[in-house]
């Protein structure tokens, strides 16, 4: 496994766990940051073992922020590039063929809340706080937040976050369904482990195409998403998973999946 400069990673059972580490700038998203982002989830595409991807943050926060003092020396091109980089992020995040779970343990402010929003599920701890406040600096979400909120809260709920900058606490993020689950602090990495691996224990194939047919789907007329839900599904029967999970039940054994 690689080392990294602003990443801690380690893994439980099929979980990969990945810890945003720079508390003492509250794991602010730097490029740097991004970048090992990026290049730690390439690197699970070859390892097969990884059946889900845990992101969480060291310290009093999941990520504050984006980097604000290399921010306000950017210009246009440059913020475009940042940007980018950012987008591309939150879509391999998206893309990922296993299950990604966001398990938010403070602030997860701006890029913050946006690359939480680019997971599957967000389990926050009672002490987590969510926000896209980018207008108090005279922008606007960059990360794909204006997107990725409307489509996880609805448009209006998402306008007023966004146009207020309103930090929200986690009990009103889950009443609004920004979050899946709040727990207790320290319950807050137990409880994710334990989603991410009952969901690992399930056929890897099924999982990446569940995954793959409902983004792609959430922007397609209901008929054409349907389509895709219908030619995924017949396309499971010619595997060998399909073949041992419905021999298993059968059966009445525990499926062996070997996502293929």
């Amino acid at each position: 496994m690689a080392s990294y400069e602003t990443l801690a990673i380690t893994d439980d059972g099929p979980v990969r766990i990945i810890t945003i580490n720079r508390p003492e700038v509250l794991n602010a998203l730097s490029t740097e940051v991004v970048a090992e982002l990026s290049a730690a989830l390439e690197a699970i595409a070859g390892e097969p073992s990884v059946g889900a991807l845990l992101l969480t943050g060291a310290g009093k926060a999941f990520v504050a922020g984006a980097d604000i003092a290399a921010m306000a020396q950017m210009q246009p091109e440059q913020a475009l590039v940042f940007a980018g980089q950012g987008h591309a992020l939150g879509e391999m995040l998206s893309k990922l063929p296993r299950p990604t779970l966001a398990a938010v343990n403070g602030f997860a402010l701006g890029g913050g809340c946006e690359l939480a929003l680019a997971c599957d599920f967000i389990y926050a701890s009672e002490k987590a706080k969510f926000g896209q406040p980018e207008v108090n600096l005279g922008v606007i979400p960059g990360f794909g937040g204006t997107q990725r909120l409307l489509r996880r809260v609805g448009q209006a709920r998402a306008l007023e976050l966004c146009m207020t900058g309103e930090i929200i606490r986690a009990d009103e993020a889950l009443r609004i369904g920004l979050v899946n689950k709040v727990v207790p602090p320290e319950a807050l990495l137990e409880t994710s482990i334990a989603t991410l691996k009952t969901i690992a224990s399930k056929g890897p194939l099924a999982i990446a195409a569940l995954k793959e047919v409902m983004h792609a789907g959430a922007s397609l007329p209901l008929a054409d998403a349907c389509d895709l839900e219908e030619n995924a599904f017949a396309a499971l029967f010619s595997t060998a998973d399909q073949k041992e999970g419905m021999a298993a039940f059968l059966a009445k054994r525990p499926a062996v999946f070997q996502g293929k």
